[in-house]
């Protein structure tokens, strides 16, 4: 099993964040705000509730994510460890994983402090260097603040440090996004996470977007900043493993290789998701909400059945954003159906225009499949999709091998 920690609250809100947070405000310390000690009560409320049931339980990871949980106390954020250690079996080699951002290390005891605590991996939101840009999607930090940040985590002992990084951001170029990348390799991660700018509805990016006030990049730069973005991070040591992650070798991050494989998932905290024995449920996004729901013990009170065919399609979507991609022996044995020969014309299609490869029997997407993966991804969900649904008897012909 591998556990989510959602922590709600965050010093300012950024302009591209849709996730559910709270802004506390700059000068708010999170140990004194009533709405953090309510958090911290209700989230120790329904750890208890969940060992009542799964207690011994083997946990390989634990990621804390947010929202900044790097604002909570570290003696809290080590209170939760020693409850999950003394009810389930979190094992000296797990995954830990804290979200932090660069303004929350200044302190060079604070990451020293979550060090002490039982965190053994420091995941740092960067997402730029440049102070425009910075401004632009609303974050608190500033450059230089990142580069402290990277540097106090290795000197309290963090072994294992990953950088968030964007691309596609509001005024950014090229050669400003490389140069980045560049900067970003000298401070010696890890593990580097590259995501492209998705414009949420209703965040005030979108809307600044929408009005005119903000420009994104044309589409064409953006490729080339993902691919030429890609091939850099690969020169430089950092295996693409996933389509947005990069990781020296034996550094990917297990706790989402753990949701890619189609691991069980225990999520606490407001909004969060589980999936455990083949049910999933979400917790309410409002706070008080999901305390009535944790105070009540009704908390997988929604959980929907999810059905074989559901497991499956969420197999093929998941498996084929890693590198590794989808074992296709087992998607038969799965559904039964050969996806490959189910698919011939598109499958054919794609691999012409090397978007996809098929080797060892995997079908994985290439570095330019990644680049347009949510078209090629929907595309090979709505033809499984009615391959499951259809009912239609396994075709005769055996997959070619391309």
């Amino acid at each position: 099993m591998i556990v989510y920690i959602h922590v709600p609250f965050c010093r300012t809100r950024c302009s591209y964040c849709a996730f559910q947070s709270t802004a506390l405000g700059r000068g708010v310390e999170a140990a004194g705000s009533p709405l953090v000690r309510d958090y911290v009560d209700t989230l120790l409320l329904e750890l208890a509730h969940w060992a009542d049931r799964f207690g011994g339980a083997e946990i390989q990871t634990v990621f804390w994510g947010g929202g900044t949980p790097s604002l909570l106390p570290p003696r809290i954020v080590g209170i939760v460890l020693d409850r999950l250690a003394s009810r389930f079996n979190l094992g000296a080699r797990a995954e830990i994983t804290l979200e932090a951002n660069p303004e929350s290390l200044r302190s060079a005891t604070r990451a020293a402090e979550f060090r002490a605590a039982g965190v053994n991996r420091l995941s740092i939101g960067i997402q730029t260097l440049n102070e425009n840009m910075l401004r632009a999607i609303g974050r608190a930090h500033k450059g230089k603040d990142s580069l402290h940040a990277a540097f106090v985590a290795r000197e309290a002992g963090f072994a294992n440090i990953n950088l968030d990084m964007m691309w596609g951001l509001p005024g950014q170029g090229i050669r400003q996004w490389l140069q980045t990348l560049k900067d970003v390799v000298r401070m010696n991660p890890d593990h580097i996470s590259a995501y492209g700018l998705t414009l949420e509805p209703g965040t005030a990016l979108e809307l600044a977007v929408g009005e005119g006030r903000a420009a994104l990049p044309p589409e064409r730069d953006q490729s080339i900043m993902f691919m030429e973005g890609s091939a850099f991070l690969e020169a430089s040591g950092y295996l693409h493993y996933e389509i947005s992650n990069f990781a020296r070798m034996g550094f990917q991050c297990r706790h989402n290789l753990g949701y890619w494989e189609g691991q069980d998932y225990l999520g606490m905290g407001p909004s969060a998701t589980s999936t455990i024995a083949g049910r999933r449920w979400t917790n309410p996004s409002d706070q008080r909400a999901w305390a009535n729901r944790v105070s009540a013990a009704r908390l997988d009170d929604n959980a929907e059945k999810l059905t074989p065919g559901a497991r499956a399609l969420e197999t093929l979507m998941l498996r084929l954003r890693t590198a590794r991609g989808l074992r296709l022996k087992s998607w038969k044995d799965i559904t039964g159906r050969d996806l490959l020969s189910g698919n011939k014309k598109l499958i054919q299609a794609m691999h012409e225009n090397k978007l996809i490869r098929i080797r060892n029997g995997y079908l994985s997407l290439t570095r330019g499949g990644m680049l347009v993966s949510n078209t090629i991804l929907l595309n090979l969900f709505e033809r499984a999709d009615a391959m499951l649904q259809s009912g239609a008897p396994e075709p005769a012909e055996a997959a070619r091998a391309w």
